[in-house]
């Protein structure tokens, strides 16, 4: 495995212990289809929540939420749609959020939530 891919993994697996933490119920993890793939898809309530998780080594190049811009937001809606109907899921309110870790080298990794980005 790559080093970025075990990060990436690494990132993924302490937001779902988080999220869990949190109450939310996990659906699915690393769901792709052709448009692309969405990192965590859960269950908060009646709502569904669909997770970004991005995670860095250092913000030297700018925060992990940076990397989540509009058109990364509408790449997740339309995934989000996808999934709903494969699945054939019908949910009144869905959520897309986006969690950004920073896992430096030494030391221990820090975890921020953004709910409801647009």
């Amino acid at each position: 495995m790559r080093a970025k891919d075990a990060l990436g993994r690494f990132g993924e697996d302490l937001a779902v212990q988080y999220l869990e933490g949190q109450g939310l119920v996990i659906m699915d993890r690393n769901w792709r289809c052709s448009l692309g793939e969405l990192d965590v898809v859960a269950r908060d309530g009646a709502r569904l929540v669909v997770c970004e998780v991005k995670t860095r080594r250092s913000e030297a190049f700018g925060s992990p939420f940076e990397a989540v811009g509009p058109r990364k937001v509408r790449r997740l809606r339309q995934l989000a749609i996808r999934w709903l109907e494969e699945r054939q899921v019908h949910v009144p309110e869905i959520r897309f959020d986006v969690i950004g870790i920073v896992a430096p080298p030494t030391g221990p990794p820090t975890l921020q939530h953004l709910r409801g980005v647009e």
